[in-house]
């Protein structure tokens, strides 16, 4: 039977931060976190709280009322079969919701993040919560990159030493800002990510020109298309390589949209 932990902790004070080394200690390998079913550190199913647009919508995906998230997440605990589990909630009665939900069972221990973190700890993490509005997700940013297209995304990096003898531990989490965490929401037009597009060409050497720009905005991230002229002399296949890089990379770091593919069809070799 599995045994199900909860740690408990109001918005803002770190649970998500400290959720990895909890589970370490108690040998847990799933966790419950806004939404989502985590595996070490993989995402095995469910949809982030993190992305949905206000406050209150967050808290409904985060306790699984949507009945397709429950469902879906019941199922992979099914067929994963955890022997424990790690439940986050911003209170016990969040918990006992979830648990409801998901048809855990019994909680066979609290955990207060009270008792594992300290005042300063909690402190710094609601100020930057507040302040900038980031969010912790216990994983590493490659992980859940394709979900959080158009969201400020980072990976935070730990570095943990347990003694002399013992090599380094790294563990990654992510920061994320969501939209509700801002007083209102930002919009990236088209144009914008035209223009950004035609930066990076005017980079790669061995461009003529690129035209003729199609831009789709998908949920997991932007597929770009474009026309592309080549000066000749340029080796086509190399070339239109290190252009999808130059433009995967401008768009991804002057956006956070993550880039799904860039296609180009090459329509001409120019003699410069």
């Amino acid at each position: 039977m599995m045994e199900v932990f909860a740690l408990i902790g109001s918005s803002g004070t770190g649970k998500s931060f400290q959720a990895i080394n909890i589970a370490k200690q108690k040998n847990i390998e799933h966790i419950i976190d806004d939404g989502l079913l985590i595996k070490g550190n993989r995402v095995l199913g469910g949809s982030s709280a993190k992305r949905e647009s206000s406050s209150m919508s967050a808290i409904k995906r985060a306790i699984f009322l949507d009945e397709n998230h429950r469902t879906r997440v019941k199922q992979i605990l099914e067929e994963d079969n955890p022997e424990k589990l790690l439940v986050l909630g911003t209170s016990i009665k969040m918990v006992e919701r979830i648990a409801d939900a998901l048809g855990l069972g019994e909680i066979k221990e609290w955990i207060f993040i009270e008792d594992i973190s300290t005042g300063e700890e909690i402190r710094l993490a609601k100020k930057y919560r507040i302040k900038e509005g980031k969010h912790i997700i216990p994983v590493p940013t490659f992980e859940i990159k394709k979900d959080f297209s158009g969201y400020f995304l980072n990976p935070l990096k730990i570095f943990r030493s347990f003694g002399k003898e013992d090599s380094t531990d790294e563990e990654e989490r992510s920061v994320v800002r969501p939209t509700f965490s801002y007083m209102g929401k930002y919009f990236i037009s088209n144009r914008v990510i035209e223009d950004l597009v035609y930066y990076a060409a005017n980079k790669t050497i061995g461009i003529f020109k690129i035209s003729n720009i199609s831009i789709v905005n998908t949920d997991r991230g932007l597929i770009i298309e474009m026309d592309v002229r080549i000066v000749y002399g340029n080796p086509i296949g190399p070339l239109g390589e290190r252009l999808q890089e130059q433009v995967k990379s401008e768009i991804e770091q002057m956006t956070s949209f993550n880039v799904l593919a860039v296609n180009l069809n090459v329509k001409g070799l120019i003699i410069n």
